[in-house]
C-alpha cells in the first residue's frame, strides 16, 4: 500500500524557513510526478507545487513562485520543499500527494504536517 509520510513543520517567525519532507514507500517513487498541496484552516485545498519523475522540471503556484522550491532525492525515496520567506498565510497543513506516471493528477496523500507562521 502506498505511504507518503510527511515532516518538518513547525512554527516559525513570519519571514523564517522550513524544510518540509516526504518519505516515501511502497511504490516506484522515482517513476512519479510528485506533488505539494496545503489547506488553510477554513479553507479548501490548494496545488503548491509539482515535479517530474527526472527531478529537471518544477511547476508553483504564483502565490509561493520565488519563495518555495520543490526537489526530489529518488535515491532515497524523498520529495522535498524548502519554504522561505514564510507569512502568516502561509500557515497551513502541508500534503505531499502522489502524482501520476505520465502527468501530475493526484491519487494518494500523506496525512500531512502542520506549519504555523506567527509572530
Amino acid at each position: 500500500q502506498v505511504q507518503l509520510v510527511e515532516s518538518g513543520g513547525g512554527s516559525v517567525q513570519p519571514g523564517g524557513s522550513l524544510r518540509l519532507s516526504c518519505e516515501a514507500s511502497e511504490f516506484t517513487f522515482g517513476s512519479y510526478h510528485m506533488n505539494w498541496v496545503r489547506q488553510a484552516p477554513g479553507k479548501g485545498p490548494e496545488w503548491l507545487s509539482a515535479i517530474v519523475p527526472g527531478g529537471d522540471r518544477t511547476r508553483y503556484v504564483d502565490s509561493v513562485k520565488g519563495r518555495f522550491t520543490v526537489s526530489r532525492d529518488n535515491a532515497k525515496n524523498t520529495l522535498y520543499l524548502q519554504m522561505t520567506s514564510l507569512k502568516p498565510e502561509d500557515t497551513a497543513l502541508y500534503y505531499c500527494v502522489r502524482g501520476g506516471l505520465v502527468d501530475y493528477g493526484m491519487d494518494y496523500w500523506g496525512k500531512g504536517t502542520l506549519v504555523t507562521v506567527s509572530s
